[in-house]
């Protein structure tokens, strides 16, 4: 321990996903030939509407500051998207444009939370929830789902786990790392729990269009659920724009958003003035045909690597979720080791393939793979898995 270090930096892990990553690289460049489906992004280029909205931004000297909160035009665009496709009815002025969608839910974590505090999370869940919760002095409740529920929390589970101190519910729908998706049923029943409680909803919303054979419902747009729940959205997944760094929050709670407008007044400031200008071009239906062909490709490559597991996994030693959304395959490998990080670093060791341990999403006994690559490395990965664990 560092005693230099703050106390609140030094009880928090390195992201689990970003270190499989590194690592996968650091092998590579040694001359390992390896394959990673570790990393949460989309192979897939940004739709050509948005880099010419952003190259029109520059060239137009779009260069300087903007409100804190993002553009009146990139807000009253994301309040108009809202609307029309998930049937909120949000003000801009209650909308806060962030530098992705991960800084928007850290900075919602700031301002809400207290010492003490509980913030309820469904397990297996995106490693970086816990760490946030923890960061700001609150305790993580994590509520364990289970398979047979699609790894789905239940309205008996979330009455389980809340009490006084409840102070945040995490929704993540589609889930990182499952793919399970909500139903319109399944988050009304929340709701009735959650009446009368002082909890708000986090509901993470960053896998909305990537959903397979179901329809994606908006949190706050079941039951009485609007007031309690913040959306929380960007652009890094439907539009393939990881690096361009472009998130929001929306909220129907004014006082929430000038929080966070005051924090993020006093860090980042605003998000990339060039940025804004291109995200409209994500959201007013300009990439609509972009996005939805990287979705049936998603789709293809989820149905071409649970073919495969199927395939070359006929005794079923690993267990396979299928996912209704999302980019991810969580595998289950119990039958051959319980240990998810001994499991996925020997799997990298000796194969060169890259996963993410179940361990990092609470989740013993399982891996995480994204499909969010090419037919020929998730053919040759898998069958490269599947030797392994006849090997093991």
């Amino acid at each position: 321990m560092h005693q230099f270090l703050s106390e609140r930096i030094q009880i928090m892990e390195e992201s689990l996903t970003l270190a499989m990553t590194q690592k996968a690289r650091e092998l590579k460049a040694a001359g390992r030939e390896t394959l990673s489906f570790s990393a949460g992004e989309p192979d897939f280029d940004v739709p050509q509407a948005v880099k010419d909205a952003a190259i029109a931004a520059i060239k137009s000297g779009a260069n300087k500051y903007t409100n804190v909160s993002g553009t009146d035009e990139l807000r009253e665009a994301i309040a108009a998207k809202l609307k029309r496709e998930n049937h909120i009815g949000y003000a801009p002025k209650n909308i806060v444009v962030s530098s992705g969608a991960k800084h928007s839910l850290f900075q919602l974590f700031a301002v809400l939370l207290n010492h003490g505090d509980e913030v309820i999370i469904p397990t297996p869940a995106w490693v970086s929830y816990p760490e946030m919760a923890r960061y700001h002095g609150a305790k993580d409740v994590l509520v364990r789902t289970k398979a047979e529920n699609d790894f789905k929390m239940t309205p008996d589970e979330l009455r389980a786990a809340i009490s006084p101190r409840a102070k945040l519910v995490v929704i993540c729908s589609p889930s990182n790392p499952t793919g399970s998706v909500y139903s319109a049923e399944e988050i009304a029943a929340f709701g009735e729990i959650l009446r009368g409680t002082n909890a708000f909803v986090v509901s993470d919303e960053i896998y909305e269009k990537l959903v397979y054979g179901v329809k994606f419902i908006s949190t706050a747009a079941v039951s009485d659920l609007f007031d309690r729940t913040i959306t929380v959205n960007g652009l890094s997944k439907c539009a393939a724009m990881t690096g361009w760094r472009l998130g929001y929050l929306a909220t129907a709670n004014a006082e929430i958003a000038k929080a966070v407008t005051k924090l993020q007044s006093q860090s980042t400031t605003n998000a990339s003035s060039i940025v804004q200008k291109a995200a409209i071009a994500a959201l007013d239906g300009r990439a609509d045909a972009d996005m939805e062909a990287m979705r049936k490709r998603f789709e293809a490559r989820r149905d071409l690597a649970l073919s495969l597991f199927e395939k070359l996994d006929p005794l079923k030693t690993l267990k396979v979720v299928k996912p209704q959304g999302a980019f991810y395959l969580f595998v289950s490998h119990e039958a051959v080791e319980k240990d998810s990080m001994k499991f996925c670093l020997d799997l990298l060791e000796k194969t060169g393939v890259a996963t993410v341990p179940g361990v990092g999403f609470e989740q013993e006994g399982y891996f995480r793979m994204s499909f969010a690559t090419d037919e020929k490395s998730i053919e040759k990965g898998i069958h490269l898995i599947a030797d392994f664990v006849k090997n093991y």
